[in-house]
C-alpha cells in the first residue's frame, strides 16, 4: 500500500508544480504574459531602460519592449520565473543599446506588491496600489499617487538630486534630501531612493 502511495505522489508531483511555476523567456519581439494573482508579489530587475509600470484590471502580468532602429530587438532578453503570488521578471542584453533607446512596458494587476532595481533610466508606476521599493541608480522615478491606495510609510530620498511631492508642498533639490511621512491608518509602504536624479510623487 505504502508503494501505491509513493507512485501516486510521484505521479502528481510534475503537474502540481506545473501549476504552480512558471519560466517564461521572451525578447522584444516575442512578449511575455503569465498570470499573477491579486495582492502577489512581483520583483523587476532592470538593464538601463525606460520603464513603466501599469496596474490593470487583468490578473496577468504582460511585459513588451521596444528599441530604436539601432538595436536588434531579439537582443533584450526577458526572463519571467516564480507562481502566480510570487514572480521575478529579469531584463538583460541589448549589447550597445542605451537606457533612452530601450523601452519596458510591464502591466500587472492593479494590487500587488512591486520591487523593481534598475542602475539607470526612467522608471514610472502609475495606477498600481501596493507596496513598492524601488532602487535607482542614476535617473528618475515618477510615482502616480492618484489611485494607488494610502500608505501607512512613505520615504523618497536622493543622494544628489531632487524629491518633490506636489500634492504635499514638498519639493527639495541637493545633497542627501529624504521625505518621510508615517500614517497610521495606511495600508501599504512606499520606499523609493535614487542615487543620482530625481524623485517625482504625483
Amino acid at each position: 500500500m505504502r508503494w501505491i502511495w509513493i507512485a501516486a505522489m510521484a505521479a502528481l508531483l510534475p503537474a502540481w508544480g506545473m501549476g504552480q511555476a512558471a519560466d517564461t523567456v521572451g525578447d522584444c519581439a516575442h512578449p511575455i504574459e503569465a498570470a499573477l494573482r491579486t495582492r502577489g508579489t512581483v520583483v523587476i530587475e532592470s538593464r538601463p531602460a525606460q520603464i513603466v509600470v501599469e496596474g490593470t484590471d487583468a490578473e496577468t502580468v504582460h511585459v513588451t519592449c521596444t528599441v530604436n532602429a539601432e538595436g536588434d530587438p531579439r537582443d533584450i532578453e526577458l526572463d519571467y520565473a516564480g507562481n502566480p503570488d510570487y514572480a521575478r521578471l529579469t531584463i538583460r542584453g541589448g549589447g550597445p543599446v542605451h537606457d533612452e533607446n530601450l523601452s519596458i512596458h510591464v502591466a500587472v494587476p492593479r494590487k500587488v506588491s512591486l520591487r523593481l532595481f534598475a542602475p539607470a533610466g526612467q522608471v514610472t508606476v502609475r495606477n498600481v496600489a501596493g507596496d513598492k521599493d524601488i532602487d535607482l541608480y542614476a535617473g528618475q522615478i515618477t510615482i502616480g499617487m492618484a489611485g494607488g491606495g494610502t500608505y501607512r510609510s512613505m520615504e523618497a530620498s536622493v543622494d544628489i538630486g531632487q524629491v518633490s511631492a506636489s500634492a504635499l508642498g514638498v519639493d527639495k533639490g541637493g545633497f542627501f534630501r529624504t521625505l518621510r511621512r508615517e500614517t497610521p491608518d495606511g495600508e501599504y509602504r512606499l520606499r523609493v531612493h535614487v542615487v543620482t536624479g530625481q524623485i517625482e510623487l504625483q
